[in-house]
């Protein structure tokens, strides 16, 4: 085991930090902030629409939801309630297995964005071949380490390795990436104790949705995959937000129909394209969660990234859409370091003296 990366300088103050800070008061002297009142507080930024035109020739009344750009404000709220806890700073562990180029392609984007926030990233490398015994000795560790409020393992894991198994062993107060049993549990109980950590990418869904000024409550809202990762912890999140929720999946009759009849769409199907213009009601609002690879002659690479919605179809009708890569993608980032923001504050009250 090595670390490759630990990094805890914070990214100078940008202007959209000023613009952030102005219409954001509410980061200022907030010693306690859970996941509830975070992904449920009224935001004076929310009744900002944050979408760019589709092109400067577009005449139509079609906006995309800027995925960046909404990730870039909150990353700047993060780094200003981080300079606030210094001396304290936060930590985040992050453990990659093996050496898949896809994979190693994350692990960075999250260095970066630790480094602009100011939170310390302890980062550590294991050969392919590494034992889960080993694997489960170093999550201990971490477990264990006052420094390190957040843990996050890399999926996949190898064949070998029984990846719900290690997951599982991350300290709940620690499970940054929302995945603990527990955690999942509270998410979908209501009147009960709420979950430590939502899920980060479903979290960023929602935020999306709420920061561009999209009314969820009474609104018909249908979910396109029932993954424990995104659809599943999604369409509890929505019914939270009072939306009537219809979750599809593979065995689902009449897709199509289910889909027509949506104000919101959340498509996690893992299928490119799949979602076709004919399927969209006007004015209708797509959060496109997927990423696909297809072969695309004119790139350098041979290939383009595209999401579960055809996004040339469906943007004639949508009032609000996301694109690939550029919408959720930015988001579940931003989401993992309000997480790890989350672990810290809970951990930095318990070690304060009474006063």
């Amino acid at each position: 085991m090595r670390p490759f990366f630990v990094c805890s300088v914070p990214a100078s103050t940008a202007a959209v930090l000023n613009v952030s800070s102005t219409f954001c008061p509410r980061l200022v002297n907030l010693p306690k902030i859970n996941n509830s009142t975070r992904l449920s507080s009224t935001l004076s930024l929310r009744h900002l629409t944050l979408s760019t035109s589709l092109s400067s020739s577009d005449t139509s009344s079609i906006k995309l939801i800027d995925g960046k750009a909404i990730s870039e404000i909150v990353r700047n709220e993060i780094q200003t309630e981080v300079e606030l806890m210094k001396p304290n700073v936060p930590g985040l562990a992050v453990v990659i297995v093996g050496s898949r180029k896809d994979s190693q392609t994350y692990v960075r984007s999250k260095r970066k964005a630790c480094e602009q926030v100011g939170i310390t990233s302890y980062g550590y490398e294991l050969p392919e071949d590494v034992s889960q015994n080993t694997l489960i000795e170093l999550v201990e560790t971490l477990n264990a380490d006052s420094k390190v409020h957040g843990i996050l393992i890399q999926l996949p894991l190898p064949d070998h390795i029984d990846s719900q198994f290690v997951l599982d062993k991350i300290a709940l107060e620690k499970d940054v990436d929302g995945f603990h049993p527990l955690n999942i549990g509270r998410l979908c109980m209501s009147g009960r104790e709420p979950p430590l950590f939502i899920p980060c990418t479903p979290k960023g869904c929602v935020e999306l949705l709420k920061r561009s000024g999209v009314v969820i409550s009474g609104k018909n809202a249908v979910v396109l995959g029932r993954s424990n990762i995104v659809g599943l912890p999604v369409s509890m999140l929505l019914m939270q937000e009072n939306a009537t929720v219809t979750i599809c999946h593979s065995k689902t009759e009449n897709i199509k129909e289910k889909v027509q009849n949506a104000d919101i769409i959340v498509a996690a199907i893992g299928r490119a394209e799949y979602v076709r213009g004919d399927w969209i009601k006007e004015g209708a609002v797509i959060i496109d969660v997927g990423i696909n690879a297809v072969e695309d002659s004119t790139k350098k690479n041979g290939y383009r990234l595209v999401g579960d919605v055809h996004f040339d179809e469906c943007k004639e009708k949508a009032s609000l859409i996301t694109p690939v890569p550029g919408g959720v993608g930015p988001m579940t980032i931003a989401m993992l370091l309000s997480n790890t923001l989350d672990a810290a504050k809970r951990a930095f009250a318990k070690i304060e003296p009474d006063n």
